[in-house]
């Protein structure tokens, strides 16, 4: 009996032959790499706005109808995914917001008397894994784009308060009068229970 040793470009040609999903964005071409090029420093540069406290500007960035859930996860058993999550509209939920009550929320916290932003934390976040770019009409022309992508959120208060929120997001972009905003959000907080004392505004 023989064996055959894989070589990466054997591997890599039975993943493009469908022994092995393909990589996002392999095979697509140049279209695809210059729409994930410009998603990435769509979402880098939001993570900016919301880092350096710029809210309205931020508000700018999302389309009258935004859909922004962050369901709460749950302990489930093997096999019972489905049941992880609480539904958007029936359940509770850590975020299950509009574009009217995200605004009233910035409202709030640039205020100057919301206690939970007093002092106001330092925070960061990572943008980090975009892939799945799904674009309507079309690569070359997109009006509509999905992607999915982590980010990680570091929070630093007072002295020696720190927190970290992982997830993932499942975003859909709109382009409105030539510029992408945000129409639709889903994150996926990776913890059962709220580890920090209190949650960002947004996620």
């Amino acid at each position: 009996m023989t064996s055959r040793r894989t070589t990466p470009a054997t591997a890599f040609h039975e993943r493009e032959s469908g022994g092995y999903p393909a990589a996002d964005g392999a095979g697509k071409g140049l279209p695809y790499l210059l729409l994930a090029q410009e998603v990435h420093e769509f979402l880098c540069a939001e993570a900016d706005l919301l880092d350096e406290r710029r809210y309205e500007e931020w508000l700018e960035l999302l389309t009258d109808d935004i859909s922004y859930w962050v369901p709460m996860r749950r302990n489930v058993q093997f096999g019972r995914w489905d049941t992880e999550n609480t539904r958007q509209g029936r359940d509770m939920n850590w975020f299950d917001e509009g574009k009217a009550t995200l605004r009233l929320r910035i409202k709030q916290i640039t205020s100057g008397v919301h206690w939970v932003e007093e002092p106001s934390p330092r925070v960061s976040r990572i943008i980090s894994n975009v892939h799945a770019i799904r674009a309507t009409p079309s690569l070359e022309d997109p009006e509509e784009v999905s992607v999915k992508y982590r980010i990680l959120i570091y929070r630093n208060k007072l002295e020696d308060s720190t927190d970290i929120f992982a997830g993932k997001r499942d975003d859909v972009l709109r382009k409105v009068d030539g510029h992408w905003k945000i129409c639709k959000r889903t994150m996926l907080l990776d913890q059962s229970v709220l580890l920090a004392a209190t949650m960002p505004f947004v996620l």
